[in-house]
């Protein structure tokens, strides 16, 4: 049982140029209308990539493992900056409740201390 694809036949072209056997365009024939099953909800396969890859040199385990790995460290990515951004998120949102308090609390003192940090924050810059 062989469960690999066919391999992709290249060809040379009336014209001397070659081409992929699965790119050749498809003779017309005047015979009766044949009838078409098409899947529209299946995108037909795009070999583009893995043409270039293996075409550079790159062999084809280097190929499935791009094909593999990149979605998975783009998921990978993604989680990382979602993260970030909600301890960001959280960072704000603690300091300013943290302020309110002192502000509030603290009274007078209070209130100069805040005061105090704001401009140590704005020579600081």
């Amino acid at each position: 049982m062989n469960h690999l694809p066919e391999p992709i036949r290249v060809v040379q072209l009336p014209d001397g140029t070659y081409t992929y056997a699965d790119q050749l365009p498809t003779p017309v024939h005047s015979a009766a209308p044949q009838v078409v099953h098409q899947h529209i909800h299946q995108a037909p396969p795009d070999r583009t990539v893995q043409r270039i890859a293996l075409g550079s040199g790159i062999g084809a385990g280097t190929v499935a493992a791009g094909v593999y790995f990149g979605p998975l460290l783009v998921g990978a990515l993604t989680a990382i900056a979602a993260n970030l951004a909600l301890l960001a998120f959280l960072a704000a949102v603690l300091s300013w409740g943290v302020v309110t308090v002192v502000k509030s609390i603290g009274g007078p003192e209070g209130k100069a201390a805040a005061k105090t940090l704001s401009r140590t924050r704005k020579r600081g810059r």
